[in-house]
């Protein structure tokens, strides 16, 4: 499991794609819930 490894989420980091170990709506969820509760 490394840098290498397609199926891990560094190996997608890497490799530049997204998966079931690394998905797309990670970080667009995270970003959501920090508007929110800036807004709060």
């Amino acid at each position: 499991m490394g840098k290498g490894d397609k199926k891990s989420k560094r190996g997608k980091i890497v490799k530049g794609t997204y998966g079931n170990s690394r998905p797309r709506q990670a970080t667009i969820r995270k970003a959501a819930e920090k508007k929110e509760a800036a807004s709060k």
